[in-house]
């Protein structure tokens, strides 16, 4: 009995998704809560943020490198303690001259690192486990994915909310939030370095065939560019999420600045509860009731209710801007109606990679789709700072739900079957 067969999936899997999860957080969200509460401007702050998108943007051009130099499994222990490597950067470099830009050099590194490592892990879950092994924990991996981001956006915000109050010293609250974090990526390196299994499979690739390789890997990526309608394709990739772009790299800002400067005036602490807890919550709850809705009457049938359900929601920053309520129920009650609405909606943008990646080199194909989408996450976020500070918050939530009107002029001319998504009979 092979040694992939002896380590059970439990043993490896919960621990491995929140290691894939955790760091994908940190660089995207709560870097942008960091930074705020370090005093940088929304222009700064969104503008370099948004550039640590690029490494998933170009992720689908380097995952060969990844299946060619080494194992899957060494790839998996070393990036985490990389990332270890990377936090314990963060933690050092935060409370010194400069710890904006040594502190975003660390975080770059990080999005390297946390790339490689998606690329590496979720090829190692297919070459690990049977096919019915697959379908069986694939509600696992999404559930302590899902867990990464409660504790990302939730406890680890947190934790530096209530140092900031006890130490009265921003920088020394998220020096030790991140010392403690990267402690937590050695253990995650040490512990699947001695669990995971060691699969037959998982072999390095031969690097005296590259030159083939290299013609494959244009050929395959050729045939993406072949694909019927695909300047349709790729408006509704990079649009649809146009107005989510700039709304999420200003939300937690807006609920951070004070009420003199049209924010909420919000602490740490009271965000990271807001969004690690209830938000999550709503969110995961809608991508649920969007994947079911979809199971049962088709893609096409749900796609313009679920582009509502994402867009039209956004509208609650705007009254948020406006009312500037005192009370954190009715903010409360905002967020997750915008969160609730997102999950059920991202859910249509999801199931249409698939449906783009069908047919031969699917996964492949649905790399590329992945990219796409966070070069749609990356160019809007980088002006939205500068155009929130030009505008004020008020104007600048009116400008992001009007952001939403491409998604649905390009939606109007995209190809779709009725029965696709749906659950045969």
């Amino acid at each position: 009995m092979s040694d992939a067969r002896r380590r059970s999936p439990w043993l490896w899997i919960p621990s491995l998704y929140l290691a894939e999860g955790l760091p994908y957080v940190l660089v995207m969200t709560v870097s942008v809560i960091m930074y705020k509460d370090f005093g940088i401007s929304n222009t700064d702050i969104a503008f370099y943020t948004s550039w640590l998108y690029l490494p998933w943007v170009v992720k689908p051009f380097w995952s060969p490198v990844v299946d060619l130099l080494g194992t899957r499994r060494r790839w998996i222990w070393l990036m985490q303690l990389l990332v270890g490597g990377g936090l314990a950067g963060i933690a050092f470099s935060a409370p010194v001259p400069h710890a904006f830009q040594w502190t975003l050099a660390f975080f770059w590194l990080m999005a390297f690192q946390s790339a490689t490592h998606d690329i590496a892990a979720d090829g190692f879950y297919m070459l690990a486990n049977s096919e019915r092994e697959q379908a069986l924990f694939v509600g696992v991996r999404t559930m302590f994915y899902r867990i990464a981001m409660i504790a990302g956006q939730g406890l680890i915000v947190v934790l530096a909310g209530t140092l900031e109050t006890r130490l009265g010293d921003v920088h020394r609250a998220w020096s030790l939030t991140m010392g403690a974090v990267a402690g937590l990526f050695v253990l995650f390196g040490a512990w699947h370095l001695w669990i995971l299994p060691h699969p037959d499979a998982d072999r390095p690739g031969n690097v005296r065939r590259v030159p083939e390789f290299v013609r494959e890997f244009v050929a395959t990526f050729g045939s993406f560019f072949r694909k019927p309608k695909i300047a349709a394709l790729l408006g509704f990739l990079l649009l649809y999420r146009l107005g989510e772009a700039q709304l999420v790299k200003l939300a937690t800002p807006f609920m951070l600045d004070p009420v003199a400067r049209g924010g909420l005036g919000l602490t740490t602490t009271q965000v990271g509860w807001l969004y690690g807890t209830v938000g999550i919550v709503a969110l995961t709850v809608g991508g649920l009731l969007g994947g079911w809705t979809a199971s049962r009457h088709g893609l096409k049938t749900w796609l313009w209710p679920m582009m509502l359900a994402m867009q039209l929601p956004d509208a609650v920053y705007i009254f948020l801007a406006h009312a500037q309520p005192a009370s954190l129920w009715i903010v409360q009650a905002c967020v997750v109606v915008e969160q609730f609405g997102y999950g059920f909606g991202f859910t249509a943008y999801v199931l249409y990679m698939i449906y783009i990646s069908r047919g031969a080199h699917r996964t492949a194909h649905y790399a590329l789709c992945t990219g796409f989408m966070a070069l749609g996450m990356m160019l809007p976020g980088m002006w939205s700072g500068w155009l929130q500070d030009h505008v004020g918050y008020p104007t600048f939530f009116t400008l992001v739900l009007i952001a939403t009107i491409p998604s649905f002029l390009v939606a109007a001319r995209i190809p779709l079957e009725r029965d696709f998504g749906r659950k045969a009979a």
